[in-house]
């Protein structure tokens, strides 16, 4: 099995994530690449209004209320890779009349890793989790 990965940007405007398939004889899961660079990328896209915690991704993709994706999460100053479950839990349009980007808000699973997830996202917050700034998630 192998992981196509196209290179992350971190240009204005463009997203942060990578949508790799992975190959195989039978239809296979899409996996979510996430890398923020920052805590402020982090923000950005962290849902703290989902108990479990969730994410704000933008893509282009079709995806339907409710759909399992799955992901690869790395933040800032921490070289591994957190596994996670999401649901898509929101969809903002193309054009959305609230000026945000395109893409899906997933909720993480209600499990253990879930909680994990959340908490070491939360820690990595830090201030910025009661922030006032906008960011791309309601």
């Amino acid at each position: 099995m192998t992981v196509s990965t196209p290179p992350f940007s971190t240009l204005a405007g463009e997203s942060l994530w990578s949508e790799s398939v992975l190959s195989g004889g039978s239809a296979r899961p899409t996996v979510l690449q996430l890398r923020m660079d920052t805590p402020l990328d982090l923000y950005q896209a962290y849902i703290s209004v989902f108990s479990e915690g969730g994410l704000f991704v933008q893509t282009h993709r079709d995806y339907q209320m409710g759909d399992e994706l799955y992901g690869l999460l790395t933040l800032p100053q921490d070289p591994k890779r957190h596994p996670f479950i999401g649901h898509v839990a929101w969809i903002t349009p193309a054009n959305s009349p609230t000026g945000r980007p395109q893409g899906v808000g997933l909720r993480f699973s209600a499990d253990a890793r879930g909680a994990i997830l959340k908490n070491t996202i939360e820690t990595a917050l830090g201030s910025l989790l009661g922030s006032k700034r906008t960011n791309d998630t309601v």
